[in-house]
Formats: C-alpha cells, sequence, structure tokens
C-alpha cells in the first residue's frame, strides 16, 4: 500500500512538472527579470551607480630586480588597502596569478590532450611541464615587521588580519618574493621573455610579476575564483610607485610616468622627448644603430627606473637593451598624451612605419565613442606572436620577413593587434569589469571598438569581426561546441568566436539595425562614461543601453547573449494578389483568359478522341445555357457595378480602379533568433525599395508571421536581408522568386593552404621585390 501511494504521489508530481513547463513563459521577448541581479541602492535599475555606490583601493610600492643573468624576478611590495566598504573584514584575498606556472599547477592538471600519429616535439614539452614558474614567497608582514599568517591556495593567497578591518579604515603589509621568469616562445603565457640566440639578447615584457590585491564588492565578495589561463583579471584601482633595477643599456617601458629621467636617459634622450610632445608623426628617441650598438656591448651595471602612476588596476614594464624607441604627442585639449613605441630591429620597418601612428589613432578613435583617454601615456611594446594589454602598456605581435617584407596579413595583423591593445586601455583597464567570470565584457566591447578604429585608418579595412555576415560559420556551427556569451570565462567554448567576435557583431548589429547609429551611440558613450573607474556587471550595461535610448532590448540580449540560438528567418510563402475590381468589362475578360488558359489533358485528348457529342449529333438537346457565354458583359452587370461605385467613397474607389498589387509573405524563424525583417523589393520597372521591420513583429508568435505589403507596381523579386546585416546562416530561403546559392570547392594535387584564392602567409611584396632583382 505505501509503494503503491508512494507511485501516485510521483506520477502527481511528474504531471505538475510537465504542466509547470508547458505554462512557462517561453516567449522570446519575455523581460530578462529573473536573469538579471535586482536594482538596489549600490547599482540602479536604469544601469547607473547607486547613490551608495563604493569600491576598494589599494596603494602598491613595489621595488624590482630583472636579472638578467638567470632570468629571474625578486621583488618586495607594501601595500595599503583601503577598507571602503560598509563591512568588517577579517581576511585579505591577494592573487597569485603566477602560480598558474607551477608545476603543480591545475592549469596543467585539467588541460586535456589527445595522442595522434603525428605529435610534435613541443606538444609533448607542453604535456611534460619541466618550467617551474609559480611565486617563490620569502616573507609576508605587517607595518611593523612582524610576521603575518597567510594561507596560500593554489592561485589565491588569503592573508589572515590581526585585526578586523573596519569601514573606512587601512591595513598596510609587505610582501618579498621571486620567481623563474617563462621562455615564451616555449613555454606560452601573457608574460615573459624572447631569447635571440644569435646574439645572446633578451626582451623582457613583464606582467603578474606581483601579488595583486583581488576585488572585494557587493556583487561577488572576494572574487578569488582561480585562475586557469583563460578568464583574466580582476583588480582594484589604486596608485603605484614602482623601482625597476635593470642592467644600464636597457631600455624600459612602464605603466605610469618616468620619474628620474635625468638618471636614466642622456641628455639627448631627453631632449627628443621633449621634441615628440609637440610632433605630428613619430620622433626617434633610441635609434636602430643605438639599439644594436647596446645588443653588442651588453653592460654588467644596472640603472633603476622609478614610475609612478594613478588610479590604474595593474602595471606592467618592458625591458631590453634591444629597444628602438619613438613617440609623438597626441592633443585632448589642454593635455598632451604620449603615445610611444618599443621594438627591436626584428619589427622594422613595419613597427618604425605603422606602431605609433596606430597608437594614436587609437586613444583619438575610441575617445570619439567613449571618453577622453585620461591617462598621460599609451605604449605598444613589440615582442613576437603576442598581444596583451596592461594600463598604458601593452606587448604586440607582428613581426616582417628578416628581409624587411611582410605579407598583407602581416600589416594588418599588426594594426589590428595594436589597436586592440591599445583599445584596452578603455575596456577593462578604465572601464573595469570582472574579466574572471566575463571575457565578453572587455573583449567583446573592445573588439567592437577596433572594428570601428580600424573602418576609420583605411576605407574597406580588412577586419577580422564587426561584419554580420563574418560570423554566420561559427553560428551555425555544431551546439555542442558553442556558449552562450554569458558563460564564464573558464568554460567557454571556441573562446575567440564567443566573446570577441559574437558580441562585436551583436553590437555592429544594434548600432546600425535595431537602434540606429544616433542612439546607440550615445547610449554606449553613457555607458562608458558612467562606468569609467569603476566596476560594471552585465546588468549594469544591458540596463544602460536602454536607459539611454527607450529602446526594450531585453529580446536582444536573451536572444543573442544568453542562448546559442542562430539567425535563420525563411521566406516561407509568397503569395501575390490584386483586388477585384468588380468593373464586369475588366473582371469578365480576365476571368475568360484565366479559364481558357487551364485546358485539362482530359479535354484535349477527347477533342480527337470522341468523334462527336450528343448534342452535336441531336441539336434538340441544346438550349439557352448551350451557348451562353458567361463572360459577356451585360447592361445589368455594369448597372450593378455603377451602384456599387456610388457608394463608395473617393478614398474607397482607388482600391478597386488604381493598379493595386498585394504580397503576403509567410516568414519562418528556423534558427531561433528573432530579429527585424529587413526587405528589399525590386519592381518589374527596375526601381527598388528597402522596407526595415522591427523585430516586435514577433512579440507574438516567435516562429511564425505574415505580412502584407501593397504597391502600386508588380514585384518582380524580394530579397530578406539583402545587405546582410543579421547574420542570417542560410541565404537559400532568403529570396523570391527562389535563389540558390552557389557553394565553392577547391581541387587540390598537392599540399595547399588558401583563403578565398590567396595562399595563407604568402608575401607579394617579396615576389615583387624578386622580380626587381631580375
Amino acid at each position: 500500500m505505501r509503494n503503491f501511494i508512494t507511485l501516485i504521489v510521483i506520477l502527481l508530481f511528474t504531471v505538475y512538472s510537465v504542466n509547470a513547463q508547458e505554462n512557462t513563459n517561453n516567449n522570446k521577448f519575455k523581460q530578462l527579470k529573473q536573469e538579471l541581479a535586482t536594482p538596489n541602492v549600490y547599482r540602479t535599475a536604469s544601469g547607473a551607480p547607486g547613490h551608495e555606490y563604493w569600491q576598494q583601493k589599494a596603494n602598491y610600492k613595489i621595488a624590482i630586480v630583472l636579472d638578467d643573468t638567470k632570468q629571474q624576478i625578486h621583488g618586495e611590495e607594501t601595500i595599503t588597502y583601503e577598507n571602503q566598504s560598509p563591512d568588517v573584514l577579517k581576511y585579505l584575498w591577494l592573487q597569485m596569478d603566477q602560480n598558474m606556472r607551477a608545476k603543480e599547477s591545475d592549469t596543467y592538471k585539467t588541460q586535456t590532450s589527445k595522442l595522434s600519429e603525428r605529435v610534435t616535439f613541443s606538444q609533448l614539452k607542453r604535456m611534460n611541464h619541466e618550467f617551474d614558474g609559480g611565486f617563490n614567497l620569502e616573507e609576508v608582514k605587517d607595518e611593523n615587521g612582524n610576521d603575518l599568517h597567510f594561507t596560500v591556495n593554489k592561485t589565491m593567497m588569503r592573508i589572515d588580519l590581526p585585526n578586523q578591518l573596519e569601514p573606512g579604515s587601512s591595513v598596510t603589509f609587505s610582501v618579498k618574493w621571486w620567481y623563474n621568469i617563462n621562455d615564451r616562445m616555449k613555454d606560452g603565457g601573457r608574460s615573459g621573455y624572447e631569447y635571440f640566440e644569435d646574439e645572446d639578447n633578451y626582451l623582457y615584457t613583464i606582467a603578474q610579476f606581483y601579488p595583486r590585491m583581488a576585488v572585494y564588492n557587493e556583487v561577488e565578495g572576494w572574487q578569488n575564483k582561480q585562475f586557469l589561463g583563460t578568464g583574466e583579471f580582476t583588480l582594484p584601482f589604486g596608485d603605484f610607485e614602482v623601482s625597476l633595477t635593470v642592467p644600464a643599456d636597457h631600455i624600459v617601458g612602464a605603466t605610469g610616468i618616468l620619474q628620474n629621467s635625468d638618471d636614466v636617459l642622456t641628455s639627448k634622450q631627453i631632449k627628443l622627448f621633449n621634441k615628440a610632445k609637440s610632433a605630428d608623426s613619430p620622433v626617434i628617441i633610441v635609434s636602430q644603430d643605438e639599439a644594436e650598438k647596446a645588443e653588442k656591448n651588453k653592460s654588467t651595471k644596472t640603472k633603476t627606473w622609478i614610475f609612478k602612476a594613478e588610479f590604474v588596476r595593474d602595471f606592467a614594464f618592458a625591458s631590453s637593451r634591444k629597444f628602438i624607441w619613438d613617440a609623438m604627442g597626441v592633443k585632448f585639449g589642454d593635455r598632451t598624451v604620449m603615445a610611444m613605441s618599443y621594438y627591436p630591429k626584428e619589427g622594422n620597418p613595419l613597427w618604425e612605419q605603422y606602431s605609433t601612428k596606430v597608437v594614436a589613432h587609437t586613444i583619438k578613435t575610441y575617445s570619439k565613442f567613449t571618453f577622453d583617454y585620461p591617462y598621460p601615456v599609451a605604449i605598444s611594446v613589440h615582442t613576437d606572436r603576442i598581444g596583451m594589454e596592461y594600463p598604458m602598456i601593452c606587448f604586440n605581435g607582428g613581426r616582417p620577413e628578416k628581409d624587411g617584407t611582410y605579407s598583407k596579413w602581416a600589416k594588418y595583423g599588426l594594426i589590428g593587434v595594436i589597436t586592440h591593445e591599445v583599445g584596452h586601455n578603455f575596456f577593462p583597464m578604465i572601464v573595469n569589469s570582472d574579466e574572471r567570470q566575463w571575457t565578453w565584457m572587455d573583449e567583446g566591447l573592445n573588439t567592437f571598438c577596433q572594428y570601428l578604429t580600424e573602418q576609420e585608418w583605411e576605407r574597406d579595412y580588412p577586419s577580422r569581426a564587426g561584419a554580420a555576415y563574418k560570423i554566420v560559420n561559427y553560428m551555425k556551427g555544431d551546439v555542442s561546441y558553442i556558449s552562450p556569451i554569458m558563460t564564464n570565462s573558464e568554460s567557454v567554448w571556441n573562446l575567440g568566436s564567443n566573446a570577441y567576435s559574437k558580441p562585436t557583431t551583436a553590437l555592429n548589429i544594434l548600432r546600425e539595425t535595431v537602434m540606429g547609429r544616433e542612439l546607440f551611440d550615445f547610449a554606449f558613450k553613457e555607458y562608458a562614461q558612467r562606468w569609467m573607474f569603476k566596476h560594471p556587471t552585465p546588468a549594469d550595461f544591458f540596463r544602460t543601453m536602454e536607459d539611454a535610448s527607450a529602446v526594450d532590448l531585453d529580446w536582444f540580449w536573451r536572444g543573442w547573449f544568453f542562448t546559442t540560438d542562430h539567425v535563420d528567418i525563411s521566406m516561407k510563402k509568397v503569395s501575390w494578389y490584386q483586388p477585384n475590381t468588380q468593373n464586369p468589362d475588366i473582371e469578365k475578360p480576365i476571368a475568360k483568359e484565366e479559364r481558357e488558359g487551364k485546358v485539362a489533358i482530359s479535354e484535349i485528348r477527347n477533342k480527337t478522341a470522341i468523334e462527336k457529342t450528343v448534342n452535336e449529333k441531336d441539336p434538340a438537346t441544346e438550349d439557352f445555357y448551350s451557348t451562353y457565354d458567361p463572360y459577356e458583359v451585360t447592361e445589368a452587370d455594369r448597372e450593378a457595378y455603377n451602384k456599387i461605385i456610388a457608394d463608395l467613397s473617393d478614398d474607397e474607389q482607388k482600391y478597386l480602379t488604381e493598379d493595386y498589387n498585394f504580397y503576403q509573405i509567410d516568414f519562418e524563424n528556423i534558427g531561433g533568433l528573432v530579429m527585424p525583417i529587413i526587405l528589399q523589393f525590386e519592381f518589374e520597372d527596375g526601381s527598388k525599395e528597402v522596407q526595415y521591420i522591427p523585430a516586435e513583429i514577433w512579440r507574438k508568435d516567435n516562429f511564425n508571421v505574415s505580412k502584407v505589403f501593397m504597391f502600386n507596381k508588380k514585384v518582380s523579386n524580394i530579397t530578406l536581408d539583402p545587405f546582410f546585416e543579421t547574420a542570417d546562416t542560410d541565404l537559400n530561403n532568403n529570396s523570391w522568386p527562389a535563389k540558390i546559392q552557389p557553394s565553392r570547392f577547391k581541387l587540390y594535387k598537392s599540399k595547399y593552404s588558401g583563403r578565398r584564392g590567396i595562399i595563407s602567409g604568402s608575401n607579394p611584396m617579396k615576389d615583387a621585390q624578386k622580380k626587381v632583382e631580375k
């Protein structure tokens, strides 16, 4: 009996669950209430910071020694942490991101791998993880020199405070450490060194080199999610004073302003630097000849460079005797921002020609769409095969061949990566989102601004992302390997498409198709200005874009950011109608022509198969109807028509007397992602008309809608999404009459790697140079 009752309960619960699912509101225009955090005094429903918004601050005084012999970093830091929250803190969390390179790192343990018939030595080395690059802590002390109790949990360190930290108070403590610098060309990484074996020189691009405070806020508490390598950095703002002791012949570029130029620069270099402030083009401060001499001489002495930076979230630097250095000033009102580049001779001629000019163009163009670039410098540093960003400084690849020639893709790759990494100063260095949680909030918004900036660099610039059609192959791919954009950074499939290209495409569609440029640009700038030097969340972005534009975008955020739906809208059926004029002199001839045009096969064959019909043999069987012509216009027909016309107004008569054509189009949403419907009608006289129908047409039926279009001329062709605005993944159902889109395949005789007939990595410049030599 008990088992029977249990079974009944299970059945009733199952029926209830099924009914509950059936009754759930799955409308794609359902408002984003459950998905977004409830507004509060810290973050408002409008997407702006609330009247009680707060954030913490961490100030650093750091002394670093770069050991160019052992390739090691030795450091000491004093951190003053200000508790501006309303909470009492018993402990602090610091990020130990360099521990990702420790031998026992979870990054290595959780990497998946497979073996095939062909395995490279580099693949085997990566599996072996011989290099130990984690932090080696020597001491953690309070401001009086007493040891502090601490616990290192992989890439996080908790410091237990002897006295709880009250709201409005601060605590000061110090950390001492060292670590081995990774060979970036062998071990990869955002930071490390590039070794030039032929001359036994090193180029260092150093970041994540010090224990850094984690963010504490009202959203996550302590953001102490472990760093596995993908979800980047979430950091509080603060002031930095950093001394960098390096070989005396090194040139150093870093976050902030150099404080002791008289100690580390020559009088000539200082003079050239000052000249660059008002220059219209880059001024060479350290020339290639000077860099090549330093490469050979190799000083055994050291110099200490001191930098200060205010209200930044991080610090990074680059150091090498190989550096060429150029700079130019960029005016923002009465301020001059120094755009600068540091690069080895291996980067020329590309770097001398383009880098600093691209830096200047980037900060000017981004400022137009967000806020004036607030920092005093913007630096691009060259080392091979990298793209990584930090406040005021970034590390970029893009290297020509040894003979100085380069491919088209090397050139545009260089311009693109510098634009992107310099652009990161805006997102997330200033608009300081949580990278550990949401990669798209900085990479997606930044890549979108990169697209706008590239298009202002050169007409028809070959941007890799932005135009809607470029995301189609990803959107129509296997959904097993596609994540919603709103996926944690460490769990995303295909990070490049998911967090960079798809958000870029979505924002460009908003700007060009859904909102329009004026509304979008105002709202996007409002978001950037509201959250500069603060910590926004996705909800703050979504809400601000709506608040500043009066455009309901919940359907858009839901579809593009919370699902893996794709765009595939079909013109399932097109029906052509003309109104019956009820004029017998018009309608009866039309009806007769239609009838006479429809001759059944039986009628055709019966004309010869039947020699004579009954009425042909016997005329007595015929009557009035045997010869009656129903299509003959009678006076009675005309009188009836005149009576109808007399009862109609002039406007009503137009629908009967003028040549109107009505087209009913039945649309089907196959891909699931609702989007505006954009139609181009081409008429028999050669003219065209484009109609934009807002996405709200789908608000009651998300999958099937119909709409009638009226014209006073005949349509010859209809095209859905004629300008490729919506990322529609199947163009075969976008035309009436139907048009099949051709696909192309390549025939191979030998190994070939190409795109649109252009061999990848081809170098027409080198080919042309050889032709001239011949």
